[in-house]
């Protein structure tokens, strides 16, 4: 059997103790317990010996504890004040009253009725009480320390022992003889250089013995797919544009031609702030586009569009917000931009739905771009996002016409959709003097992210789980 230099050392001190604390061995190992114990479990992995813990709990009294040793706990002084029935109006004013009283009924040794504190016939010494006076007395071999510790009277303190005990095994071995020779673990230049090292004892390994697991800095999975997406865009001659989280109700529905009274204005789907935002020059055109249409053959929702309700600043519903302000910068061709982006809406928080997540919008303006030339983009996308296959259903947003829904197939789940896609209505444009068609999609990444990580619950992408971001491989887009 192949020992460690320790394992023997060990060995060989426990055949002249056959059972001690870790403390033991140690003084006599010159060594600390925590090195002992790690030998003591090595050796107890070959049968030669058998460690046991042991925790011995130690009681010491708080100063309030030490006060009460002394005095009484305040149950005790308030009912030795009291004799015979007592107006709970006079027994709330001794000074102990407000902890008494509880402990007072909780141990039966009064009973109140119609505002009168009855003493009960046999005050019996309670557990607290007996506890106290033995730890007070310096007692450790204690069954029941009641509610002392609760109460902040005692505090406890744990003594871990390790005992080591040789066993026959061990015996044996060591009757045996062992070669206490120190091991070499590594080899010098001069050893290799004139043989020396054939004469020296060199320390054995396992090859089956796993090592300790490393676990180096790493990045978070699902920010490995964010900057892919973002690495896959720029690839794909996209430029990136970004904007604030909060937004107007101008930038994030009226600009879009979402109508003033549109479910997802109300308060259940948008986070509303308590602080207005400024209309840009030119408002006054979204203003036309939603009363009448505008310049355009569009005769809009008609009705009177409220400026104070533009006005309303909002955390950003959608991306979408950041690339109409993006084409209002750039009313000319060409235009190729994408934006990765946090939203938030106010959704009930389940394994498919979260109060804030990563939006990918999408907008390409060019001369001649079809709709054919976006369901190209957002196939190629998910192509190199690792879907092979990609189909589109017909869909409506205020904003787009026409508009599709993206789909994948994931095995396991079946289609799923994945976002929204469309070319930008004229009363989109036109307002901006925006004069060329413009493709324009908004993707959930974080929902992608899900698929590729193999995650049934989108709350995982946001967990602090170091165990899992420890051992999930690191992500590569394929």
């Amino acid at each position: 059997m192949e020992l460690t230099a320790n394992e023997k050392r060990l060995l060989k001190v426990l055949g002249d103790f056959g059972s001690a604390d870790a403390e033991t061995l140690a003084d006599a190992l010159a060594t600390d317990a925590g090195a002992v114990v790690q030998w003591a479990h090595l050796a107890a992995g070959r049968g030669l010996v058998e460690v046991r813990r042991e925790v011995h709990p130690e009681y010491h009294l708080t100063d309030e504890g030490r006060l009460y040793a002394e005095q009484g706990l305040p149950e005790r002084q308030v009912i030795d004040s009291v004799d015979g029935d007592v107006p709970m109006s006079e027994l709330s004013r001794h000074p102990l009253a407000k902890v008494a009283i509880g402990w007072m009924r909780k141990n039966g040794w009064i009973s109140v009725s119609g505002g009168i504190a009855k003493k009960a016939d046999a005050i019996h010494r309670t557990t607290d009480e007996i506890a106290l006076a033995e730890i007070a007395r310096g007692a450790q071999d204690i069954k029941d320390i009641g509610e002392l510790k609760s109460r902040g009277l005692v505090t406890i303190h744990e003594e871990v022992r390790w005992i080591i005990e040789i066993t026959p095994e061990g015996r044996r071995l060591l009757e045996e003889g062992i070669d206490l020779r120190s091991e070499i673990g590594t080899l010098t230049r001069e050893q290799i250089l004139t043989g020396s090292w054939q004469n020296e004892l060199l320390r054995r390994y396992s090859l089956i013995t796993p090592p300790r697991r490393i676990y180096p800095g790493k990045m978070h999975p699902y920010r490995h797919i964010l900057n892919d997406v973002r690495d896959l865009l720029l690839e794909m001659g996209f430029t990136e544009f970004s904007g604030d989280i909060v937004q107007s109700a101008f930038w994030n529905f009226d600009a879009l031609f979402q109508p003033q009274d549109h479910p997802a204005r109300e308060m259940q789907d948008t986070f509303y702030l308590g602080i207005t935002s400024p209309l840009p020059d030119g408002w006054e055109k979204i203003r036309d586009m939603h009363e009448h249409g505008g310049d355009t053959s569009s005769t809009g929702w008609g009705g009177s569009w409220d400026k104070t309700k533009a006005e309303a600043s909002v955390l950003r519903t959608h991306s979408t917000a950041l690339s109409i302000q993006h084409l209002a910068a750039h009313p000319e061709p060409p235009v190729k931009a994408f934006s990765l982006s946090r939203v938030y809406r106010r959704e009930s928080i389940d394994p498919t739905h979260l109060a804030e997540f990563e939006q990918l919008e999408g907008i390409v303006m060019d001369e001649g771009v079809t709709f054919s030339h976006l369901l190209g983009f957002l196939k190629e996308f998910y192509l190199r996002m690792g879907f092979s296959d990609v189909r589109f259903r017909p869909a409506y947003f205020p904003y787009t016409e026409p508009s599709v829904e993206p789909e994948v197939w994931v095995d396991g789940h079946g289609w799923m959709e994945l976002g929204g896609a469309g070319i930008f209505r004229e009363e989109v444009t036109m307002p901006f003097g925006i004069n060329h068609p413009v493709l324009a999609w908004g993707l959930g990444i974080s929902r992608v992210a899900m698929l590729r990580l193999g995650l049934s619950d989108l709350r995982q992408l946001y967990k602090s789980d170091i165990d899992w971001i420890r051992n999930y491989p690191s992500y590569r887009r394929v």
